[in-house]
């Protein structure tokens, strides 16, 4: 997902994504733990991801005040 695709999503879809997104991240995490993923870059991959989608969030809480 692109900054623009992030962008024309409401804010309903945001968080409902950043949930999803956010349980997702723990659950890789915890299988990280207990034996190594194929692929570690998918777990930064995913906090960078969350970070994108708060960072929206944030800014349109900012723009309406």
């Amino acid at each position: 997902m692109k900054k623009e695709e992030i962008k024309e999503l409401s804010d309903k879809e945001l968080k409902d994504r950043l949930d999803a997104m956010e349980r997702e991240y723990l659950q890789m995490k915890m299988n990280h733990s207990i034996s190594p993923l194929d692929s570690p870059a998918k777990i930064t991959h995913q906090r960078k991801m969350i970070a994108r989608i708060k960072t929206e969030l944030r800014a349109r809480e900012l723009k309406i005040k």
